[in-house]
């Protein structure tokens, strides 16, 4: 599989402790062609520096934003916001727990990239 094709995850909590370290990683990374999602952003306070410092492509938002975001204002504002800042750093968005096709249309009016869930399907091993 070519490196352009592949898409690693990091976590607040793996990238707080190091944060240069993981900088540097994820810029050799990058170098090779693999790309970097930031996951679950949103989940804590500190989700913004990372945006600020962190050479990442992705934005993966915190699902428990995602999941209510039909029924709670709340939850869709938070979406919208941070699809909104993700962009405008030039960052593309990934909505994570994704269940129902009413939650997939209001993400695409929303204007979300991405989307994963058990409405896409289930995981799977690949073939």
């Amino acid at each position: 599989m070519s490196c352009e094709r592949i898409v690693l995850e990091i976590t607040e909590r793996e990238a707080l402790p190091n944060l240069t370290q993981v900088r540097a990683v994820i810029e050799e990374l990058r170098g090779t062609g693999i790309k970097v999602a930031l996951d679950d952003f949103g989940s804590g306070f500190s989700s913004f520096l990372y945006l600020k410092y962190l050479p990442v492509d992705y934005v993966k938002i915190e699902g428990s934003f995602v999941q209510q975001i039909v029924n709670d204002p709340r939850d869709r504002i938070m979406v919208e916001h941070i699809n909104s800042m993700a962009h405008k750093f030039g960052l593309k968005t990934i909505a994570e727990f994704v269940e129902d096709e009413a939650t997939a249309k209001m993400l695409a009016e929303i204007g979300v990239d991405f989307a994963q869930g058990y409405y896409f399907g289930r995981p799977t091993a690949p073939d």
